[in-house]
């Protein structure tokens, strides 16, 4: 039609405005019948909509005016949607394509016969800070041809990337990083005001901050070359002016161009290269998640587009936002602290270990004040405590006892009463732990997972002390001068990263080093003994039982319920381990082995074959396999029934522990129980009650049938 004929009321002044004429009051409007009375020409075919997507849609949802704004807006991205991902041409020279293929082919169609021209509008309102509405003007444009209908090979070449070499930290990041790709597309990459570099082929222009970023990494390789001084006034070293860096010379350091002419000096140039080379890849880009989206995927777009492969981005670590006591900062509502008042609040330890504690992921972190207060008492307590250690420490001389030394002398901390010469068994326990959580600490650092690097390198550093400390004093031998000294140094270095000036003070301090802490590098330590692990385990979780088992004899006499002895009267512990397994408990490692790759066990195959009957107790069973030969255990010694430590002797070495920390106990005996349990021997005791060792005893309590290897079982009773 020549005419084109527009509803005054319909318009919105700062758009140009689509005009639907089939619409009801026609004579108020001034619309003649026969301007609607038009054949609908259909263009697209929809499974769910058919051939007349926007007819099916207006009368299945009874769309009766363009005042019904709500409906409408819901059907027209019903519309939008359903045609362009489900749709198939149905008209025209593109008959039979998809719409996502034939939308780029209609438009530039349009374009090359001159029915149509560029034109883009933000999607919705756009409000200035300033609270004003932005209108823009159509205005020459320079675009940045990313995705995959623009280039797809640029496109997949920067997936593959992302989904081969590159680091994302999270599934989560990397899943955004895809999303991305798949939708981005043309980006406007230039501005005519503000900060920034000249577009180099049309200097009126800027390039914009988004994209003017994703190759600084690159530039800071050579900075020290070229400039002197943080704004670029000063030559640097290289004695570079910027007219020389010209593309040539660019392509000479970033990508071994040869043929390059330039009067720079030969070694100058090799000299920038020597250095990019030194500092790429880069290992780690650090920003935030919202940035995904944009900045950092035209971050890898330009660096697949300029660089070789082996210069692009190794890692890509998208950080949250930080919250305040678990809510968004806000200086209208007072939540809010800067670095600087942190500071001055809580000190720079604290607030560095705050913040590593705040979380690691891409979810917003949580900085906590309260944890922020009780870090400053537990690094103030720590640092009392290794002064008082190892600066003040008493060692024992020959024939000295550490329980006596400890009764008659006063000491500010019995932890400073120590012993040299022959290692004990818990020394080796308590070194093979810290050489573990020193290891497992440099993979979290390595991972730049600061919360779990600080769990492992400070709060189960300091478990493991507290567990050395409490068993070697209730066994009546104290610490060894040489492992409270390892543990000083390696704590130290395990919280150099978090908290630098505490780390400091103890390294020169307290430990007399004759240098910075910050020069050391991260300690080398041997691999940990499964065995040793194996028995430390051993030794929590039945010092753990026995403690529950005890609880629970108390809670039954509180209730005043019968109980088979009173806790508040001198008792006796009967340990009873075995050293055989029940038969079911054999048929399940058989299941086991059957089941176990080498790698892994298909624990899905095994609950299959396990029998019913014994399926309750069977599956915890078959998870403490699975985690001993995760742990490193030979798998034949597990499946030959041994265990890694010697259980009679891990016993044994606890005993004199058992007998100062279970309330008001005289006596101890461990028993290896025969099949059956029914009877068994004595293998170690302590007490003036107690058998001597390899008393054969007959009639045990209840408790004896159900004690297992690594899982023996208990009984109080009075004497």
């Amino acid at each position: 039609n020549e005419d084109v004929r527009i509803c005054d009321g319909a318009i919105l002044l700062c758009k140009s405005t689509f005009i639907s004429l089939s619409i009801k009051k026609a004579d108020y409007y001034g619309i003649k019948k026969e301007w609607a009375d038009l054949e609908i020409l259909p263009i697209i075919e929809t499974p769910t909509y058919g051939n007349l997507t926007a007819k099916k849609l207006v009368e299945d949802m009874k769309i009766a005016s363009p005042k019904d704004t709500k409906p409408l807006a819901e059907a027209k991205d019903l519309a939008y949607k359903e045609g362009f991902y489900k749709g198939t041409m149905c008209y025209g020279e593109h008959k039979g394509k998809s719409v996502e293929q034939a939308k780029p082919l209609v438009r530039q169609a349009l374009i090359d016969a001159g029915d149509a021209f560029n034109y883009a509008e933000p999607d919705g309102e756009v409000m200035s800070r300033s609270g004003d509405s932005c209108v823009a003007a159509h205005l020459d444009q320079w675009y940045l041809a990313y995705g995959k209908q623009e280039d797809p090979e640029w496109q997949e070449e920067v997936l593959r990337h992302v989904n081969g070499e590159l680091n994302t930290f999270s599934g989560e990041a990397k899943n955004a990083f895809e999303q991305s790709l798949d939708w981005l597309g043309q980006w406007a990459c230039a501005r005519s005001y503000g900060l920034g570099s000249k577009l180099p082929w049309d200097k009126q222009f800027l390039v914009e901050s988004l994209s003017d970023s994703t190759v600084y990494m690159s530039f800071y390789t050579v900075y020290n070359l070229l400039s002197s001084d943080k704004f670029g006034d000063t030559q640097g070293s290289g004695k570079i002016s910027a007219d020389q860096m010209t593309d040539e010379v660019w392509d000479y350091v970033f990508t071994r161009r040869e043929d390059v002419e330039s009067d720079i000096p030969k070694e100058t140039l090799q000299a920038m290269r020597r250095e990019f080379e030194y500092w790429y890849p880069l290992d780690i880009r650090v920003s935030g998640k919202d940035l995904i989206q944009n900045h950092l995927t035209f971050f890898l777009y330009i660096h697949v587009a300029l660089f070789p492969k082996e210069y692009w981005p190794r890692g890509i670590r998208a950080n949250g936002h930080l919250l305040l006591n678990g809510e968004k900062m806000s200086k209208s509502t007072g939540n809010f602290l800067t670095l600087y008042d942190s500071t001055k609040k809580f000190g720079a330890d604290a607030t560095r270990v705050s913040l590593a504690d705040a979380g690691d992921s891409i979810e917003d972190a949580n900085f906590e004040e309260s944890v922020a207060n009780a870090i400053i008492l537990k690094l103030f307590e720590l640092k009392k405590w290794c002064e008082e250690t190892v600066r003040d420490a008493r060692v024992l001389k020959d024939g000295e006892n550490y329980v006596e030394v400890n009764k008659n002398e006063r000491l500010k901390n019995n932890d400073s009463v120590q012993r040299t010469g022959e290692r004990s068994f818990w020394d080796d326990v308590f070194e093979n732990e810290l050489n573990g959580l020193v290891r497992e600490t440099r993979e979290h650092y390595t991972a730049t997972n600061y919360k779990s690097a600080l769990k492992s390198g400070f709060y189960d550093f300091t478990s493991a002390r507290d567990f050395y400390r409490e068993i070697t004093k209730s066994s009546g031998i104290g610490m060894h001068q040489d492992l409270v000294r390892k543990y000083v140094e390696l704590q130290a270095l395990m919280i150099t990263v978090t908290a630098p000036h505490w780390a400091e003070y103890v390294w020169l301090e307290v430990l007399g080093k004759p240098t910075t802490v910050q020069n050391e590098l991260f300690p080398q330590v041997p691999s940990t003994k499964p065995e040793l692990t194996a028995a430390r385990e051993y030794v929590r979780q039945t010092s753990g039982n026995i403690t529950s088992a005890e609880g629970a004899q108390m809670k039954r006499m509180a209730k005043g319920k019968a109980t088979n002895y009173d806790p508040k009267q001198p008792k006796k512990l009967t340990i009873f381990m075995a050293s055989e397994y029940p038969s079911w408990q054999a048929n399940v490692i058989d299941l086991v082995r059957e089941a176990f790759d080498g790698m892994t066990i298909d624990m899905k195959s095994i609950s299959k074959k396990v029998n019913k009957a014994d399926s309750k107790k069977a599956m915890p069973f078959i998870q403490a396999l699975k985690k001993s030969l995760e742990g490193g255990i030979d798998a034949n010694t597990v499946f030959e029934r041994k265990l890694a430590y010697n259980e009679v002797d891990v016993l044994t070495q606890m005993v004199p522990g058992l007998m100062s920390t279970v309330q008001r106990c005289v006596c101890i005996e461990v028993i290896s129980v025969e099949q059956g349990g029914k009877s068994g021997k004595v293998v170690a005791s302590i007490g003036d009650a107690a058998a001597a060792k390899g008393e054969e005893k007959s009639d045990l309590a209840p408790q004896a049938e159900n004690a297992v290897p690594a899982n023996p079982t208990f009984f109080f009773s009075n004497i």
